[in-house]
């Protein structure tokens, strides 16, 4: 089904500014854009604002940030301009749904003239008490059709009156109606089973249901891609396409998010803003990598794509009927192997707002000052110790706790953590005493991961000295961690007056213990 329609290609997101960007609404923004771009079409975005009692402030700037964020240039729509006010582009706006008001008036005029909508004032209260009444009767809760057939001379005087009312859609009786969507084939209902749903409002905006179609349609959107959930509310729309006698566009809903325990998606499971995965410290790139296998595959084992290779690979023909697995262990995979592919220079721009945020280091300048001790290091420094962490961190917000014990003044941990399992106390003692000496015969321009290793461990053979006896207690004494990178990689990045002055702490630990 997807050979039709794909000449000129237009698609568009159609968010509500109604809270941020999250995990599913990305997904979704991602698949049109891709859909486009690998049709050479048009992205487009519309704002959905007609709900105005749950508009949040600052929701929209967060989307058009998210999208400014991944890349995503739409072809039309509202954007953020170099001066960082709203602007919009293209011909077919306004492309926020409150700017278009009289549009809505207008087509709901046309139906009201084609008897295909009528006017409804059933009060709130007698509308909470049918739903109850069908509720507790076990009924599919829906209007009861009670002011479609009031008289023409019973609707001019309400109207007359100023009697608040909703404009509902007239639906046709026991009528079969086909929605073709493009990863489902066709789905089939029956209209006695749906209800005359609202379409204008009593305070004079329009639905969803019926601003979106009127939208689509004058905006000659060719494919609606969407989540499943709106599964159900597509025979309504293509019920109004008829009324108005309109071709609609292709659907496309998309599969849904789920846990591992394969239940709808929730925040705990991964359904955050895409805001807090950001500053969890996913990459751009590894998190668009990850949302596009959730429900698609190029149909090979490939799972590491450019956005080129998206682009050009991306068909619906390999988008899932099926509920895709959020796994966020995939998603730490994916991420560390972009973080790895990372150059040093790239790593540590990325890794530095994480180490200031921690409050262990401060920018003065061209230096860095490390906080708790008031030094002042080169980048250099700090990209010597980050190139330890680089290839074993997943997120880059686990950068701060790996390599915080380099800026410490003090290391706090118990003396017996010192004690390799097959030594004690006074052997340990002794071997990082040797180790001291070993290590200030070591030249400063020497003092490397390499020439650490030869000599220490020609050091161990001479003497006879088990390797753990050894390296243990020098690695815990320079990290205060049982897991860090190896002794010689620590002290290299240390260097030697640091490396001395953490061995003759530890020794002082052990002594005073």
């Amino acid at each position: 089904m997807e050979n039709l329609n794909l000449t000129n290609v237009r698609v568009r997101i159609a968010p509500s500014p109604t809270g941020f960007v999250h995990i599913g609404n990305l997904r979704t923004i991602l698949y049109n854009y891709l859909f486009a771009k690998h049709y050479k079409g048009k992205f487009i975005i519309r704002i959905e604002d007609t709900d105005q009692s749950r508009f949040v402030p600052g929701a929209l700037e967060n989307l058009l940030g998210v999208l400014q964020w991944a890349g995503f240039e739409n072809d039309e729509g509202p954007f953020i301009t170099p001066e960082n006010t709203l602007g919009e582009k293209g011909e077919f706006g306004p492309y926020i749904q409150s700017a278009r008001l009289k549009i809505y008036h207008d087509y709901i005029q046309q139906l009201l003239d084609k008897n295909k909508a009528y006017c409804c004032f059933c009060p709130k209260e007698r509308l909470e008490k049918l739903r109850a009444d069908q509720v507790a009767n076990k009924k599919a809760p829906k209007y009861d059709n009670f002011c479609r057939n009031l008289s023409r001379e019973e609707v001019q005087s309400m109207l007359a009156g100023g009697t608040p009312h909703v404009i509902r859609f007239k639906m046709p009786e026991n009528k079969e109606i086909i929605v073709k969507d493009i990863i489902r084939g066709n789905i089939i209902v029956n209209s006695k089973d749906l209800d005359d749903y609202v379409l204008m409002k009593a305070d004079g905006f329009p639905t969803y249901h019926f601003a979106s179609i009127v939208d689509d349609h004058l905006m000659k959107i060719t494919h609606v891609m969407r989540g499943e959930e709106w599964i159900a509310s597509a025979p309504k729309h293509v019920l109004l396409y008829e009324a108005f006698n309109w071709q609609p566009p292709l659907f496309a809903h998309l599969p849904q998010l789920l846990s591992k325990s394969k239940k709808k998606l929730s925040k705990r499971d991964g359904d955050a803003s895409v805001q807090d995965f950001i500053e969890k410290g996913y990459l751009k790139k590894a998190l668009l990598n990850f949302i596009a296998l959730l429900g698609w595959n190029s149909g090979t084992e490939q799972e590491i794509y450019s956005m080129d290779e998206m682009i050009k690979q991306f068909t619906l023909d390999n988008v899932h009927k099926a509920g895709a697995v959020f796994d966020i262990d995939k998603l730490d995979w994916i991420n560390g192997v972009y973080i790895r592919e990372l150059s040093i220079d790239e790593f540590y721009n990325e890794c530095l707002p994480y180490l200031v945020n921690s409050d262990l280091l401060s920018i003065s300048g061209e230096k860095l000052v490390i906080n708790e001790t008031g030094e002042r290091v080169k980048p250099g420094f700090v990209k010597d110790i980050l190139s330890l962490e680089q290839t074993r961190i997943k997120r880059l917000n686990e950068i701060p706790e790996a390599i915080g014990y380099f800026f410490r003044h003090e290391l706090d941990y118990q003396p017996e953590a010192l004690i390799w399992k097959k030594s004690d106390r006074e052997q340990t003692i002794e071997n990082l005493q040797n180790l001291i000496k070993l290590l200030k015969k070591i030249k400063l321009h020497e003092f490397t991961k390499e020439n650490l290793e030869k000599l220490i461990f020609e050091f161990l053979e001479n003497k006879s000295i088990d390797t753990g006896s050894m390296l243990w207690p020098m690695r815990f004494a320079l990290s205060g961690q049982a897991k860090s990178p190896g002794p010689f990689e620590i002290a290299d990045a240390l260097g030697r007056k640091k490396t001395i002055e953490r061995i003759e702490s530890a020794i002082a630990k052990l002594q005073n213990q």
